[in-house]
């Protein structure tokens, strides 16, 4: 008893790596395409703080957890510790709490002894994760930074003495759907700030200044990394113009960059964010044309959602082609998905009755996650030992193997089926095509009139 108590939080823990495996490769089932990038850029000579977007819930610290198998140390507001049962299970998956401002003074007093933690987190040289925006908001955007992470960084460089150089490691999450599975995951590491080196340059400046500056400077360099649309009235029509540009703005890029594929996720963020910049400039350079533009944009986004239709459904290049290869794939894994998901009923239903008590959508991924992760193992084996009780042993091997992918398979087909139908729905809706082809046309034709260090396209 005596050595659990004295357990470091981030001290090895065998059942806790068993699980990891289960939990990561879940990870990698509930998304298409996961994609790391610049994970060089990490520092290997000190300490590391993670400060990833916060947009989609739990599911940004698994998504950070993934990113190598290196045990990671994440902090979450103090109020989900008040439980001790779910503060054990939480001390479990190695997460600490800590106390907000408005929790009250003192509450937030009360951080000392997890700043403390901390620093010995940070010693031991296992990554610290924090995500400095305090709550969670599912857009392509950044909410202000909270100044919790300055002041561990900046208390945790000084009781660190020297002994290890101390970084704070910038995170952007992008994910192709904040509400729905079989999405996509991109996940690029910005260019850290090192701690120790940023007081030195700074020595002049009080601490709060100090706070203030770094503060500033993490934000820019998270917007680096991920698709940042200012949360502002015309947040949806930027997005919307960037769906409707989308693949002649990847067709510029590839042109700059040769080796860019197409359909990388990579490729489309760069070509997103040269959007948003020539955007930004228009606004800034021709404001009414652009307000022109925005609001077109506008009247087609409140058209789309109106109609129910998908925003990739706008995106696709070849719209028929597309419609026909899922039309043909759901033809043929139809004898498959319809047993299978009666089969996944338990965990679809159970998922949505608590979907239904949630009014926050963001949610909707990690409580998705959460339930097949502990309910489908269980419900593999009452189905397996039903199988084995009426059937020859060998037709229920097959069907056992048969159906341990089903959950994911059932996913992929109605994501598929959904997509499907959203493109059905834009094909009735030539007045509403005629007005995407229309924004696309006037925004080319806008940058077609400006040079390419104005519109930031390449020459």
């Amino acid at each position: 008893m005596g050595k659990k108590e004295n357990r470091k939080i981030q001290d090895f823990d065998g059942l806790y790596a068993f699980l990891r495996h289960y939990v990561d490769f879940m990870l990698r089932m509930a998304y298409r395409r996961i994609k790391y990038v610049g994970l060089e850029k990490v520092p290997a000579d000190g300490a590391v703080i993670y400060a990833p977007n916060h947009t989609n819930a739990l599911m940004d610290a698994l998504v950070i957890l993934a990113m190598d198998r290196k045990q990671k140390v994440f902090v979450a507001r103090a109020d989900i510790f008040r439980n001790p049962k779910v503060a054990k299970i939480l001390r479990f998956l190695k997460i600490m709490p800590i106390m907000r401002i408005r929790d009250g003074m003192d509450e937030v007093r009360k951080n000392t002894e997890i700043i403390h933690k901390s620093v010995d987190v940070l010693l031991d040289k296992v990554p610290f994760c924090i995500l400095p925006e305090g709550r969670h908001q599912a857009k392509h955007s950044l909410l202000p930074l909270s100044k919790g992470i300055f002041r561990i960084a900046l208390e945790a460089e000084e009781l660190m003495d020297g002994r290890l150089p101390l970084y704070i490691v910038p995170v952007g999450l992008e994910y192709g759907n904040f509400f729905r599975f079989r999405s996509t995951v991109l996940v690029q590491i910005g260019e850290p700030i090192n701690v120790s080196a940023y007081l030195r340059e700074h020595a002049s400046l009080s601490q709060p200044e100090v706070m203030n500056l770094m503060k500033d400077d993490l934000s820019e360099r998270m917007k680096e990394v991920i698709l940042y649309i200012p949360d502002d009235e015309h947040y949806d029509a930027t997005l919307e113009t960037c769906a409707a540009v989308i693949n002649q703005q990847v067709d510029t890029w590839r042109k700059e960059h040769p080796g860019a594929r197409r359909h990388a996720l990579t490729t489309r963020f760069s070509a997103n964010k040269m959007t948003l910049g020539q955007i930004a400039r228009l606004r800034t350079s021709e404001p009414v044309k652009a307000a022109e533009l925005l609001g077109r944009a506008a009247d087609i986004h409140r058209e789309r959602e109106k109609r129910g239709i998908s925003l990739g459904s706008v995106v696709k290049k070849r719209p028929f082609w597309s419609r026909l290869l899922q039309l043909l794939v759901l033809i043929v894994t139809l004898p498959y998905t319809i047993p299978a998901g009666v089969l996944t009923l338990p965990v679809t239903g159970l998922s949505a009755f608590l979907f239904s008590k949630m009014k926050d959508r963001a949610f909707y991924n990690s409580i998705r996650f959460v339930v097949t992760l502990v309910l489908w193992p269980l419900l593999l084996i009452i189905y397996a030992i039903v199988l084995y009780c009426t059937l020859p042993w060998e037709w229920a091997l097959g069907l056992s193997i048969a159906l341990v992918p089903a959950t994911v398979l059932c996913q992929e087909a109605w994501r598929l089926l959904r997509l499907a139908v959203s493109d059905l729905r834009l094909l009735c809706a030539p007045k509403l095509r005629r007005s995407i082809r229309d924004l696309r046309r006037q925004f080319l034709d806008l940058l077609k009139e400006r040079t390419p260090e104005q519109t930031g396209s390449p020459a």
